[in-house]
């Protein structure tokens, strides 16, 4: 496997069964990625990509393999790519769906992915419950700092950075340096199937961190655990294993890859 899955997400796969992903290079986890996100209607059609540092930062690869990535899903039709100071790379008019035969690892890696929701949506409920207790005026200044940052996001990418420092904020509130390991653990191996989101759905999103930072707060340990703990749940729906694409046909067959792997 190349060495660009992201850090703490590439360790934490590791320690773990051999998964489809991790026998997927970096390059076409990307390509996977996008592709998938593209047949599920997560990226619409003409929508404009990250620029390739947040794409790279948000996906947990490198710049390089962004922007191979970004070549290949324009010879596969399924990105397009516009020079000049108002271009950048957008989803193509009529993109070609289920083009990426890679997209596959990560349906049958579905079951691992509920596994690792389950465990998080634990931990995030029990953070919550001890974090009401513990947190304190600098760290609630932090997480309102995150939710100031995803309410200014205008990409998916620059949303899932505050995201997770938002969760991370609770977590570490938590006191359970041991415990906040795990969950690193968890979440580094859940980022690894992070597809786009639809920005509609990310501002929905973040209305609910408002409410688990108020009950935070409040020192209501109960409702913050319930919001929380509730919220992590909703990725069994949101998450690609809960999404199913509206067209399995594939009219317009892609081209062979003519991208060298990496890895």
């Amino acid at each position: 496997m190349a060495s660009e899955l992201g850090d703490s997400a590439a360790g934490a796969l590791s320690r773990g069964p051999l998964t489809a992903i991790r026998r997927t290079s970096a390059l076409d986890t990307v390509r996977a990625r996008i592709s998938l996100a593209v047949d599920l209607g997560l990226l619409a059609p003409g929508e404009r990509l990250p620029n390739v540092r947040a794409t790279a930062a948000a996906l947990g690869v490198g710049e390089i393999t962004v922007r191979r990535a970004f070549s290949a899903l324009e010879r596969e039709g399924i990105v397009r790519r516009r020079p000049g100071r108002s271009g950048g790379t957008f989803i193509a008019e009529q993109p070609r769906l289920h083009a990426v035969a890679e997209s596959a690892a990560y349906r049958q890696d579905a079951a691992r992915v509920r596994r690792l929701i389950d465990e998080r949506v634990v931990m995030e409920a029990g953070f919550a419950h001890l974090a009401t207790a513990r947190i304190d005026a600098e760290t609630l200044g932090l997480l309102d700092a995150a939710i100031a940052e995803m309410d200014a996001a205008t990409t998916w990418a620059d949303f899932h950075t505050s995201d997770k420092r938002f969760h991370s904020l609770i977590a570490t509130a938590a006191g359970l340096p041991s415990a906040l390991a795990m969950y690193t653990r968890v979440t580094g191996e859940l980022y690894c199937y992070f597809l786009p989101y639809a920005m509609s759905y990310l501002r929905t999103s973040n209305e609910q961190h408002k409410q688990i930072r108020a009950a935070l707060d409040g020192r209501d340990a109960a409702l913050a655990a319930r919001l929380l703990s509730a919220h992590a749940a909703e990725l069994h729906r949101t998450m690609y294993v809960g999404l199913t694409a509206t067209d399995t046909s594939d009219e317009h067959p892609a081209p062979a890859p003519e991208h060298a792997r990496e890895g």
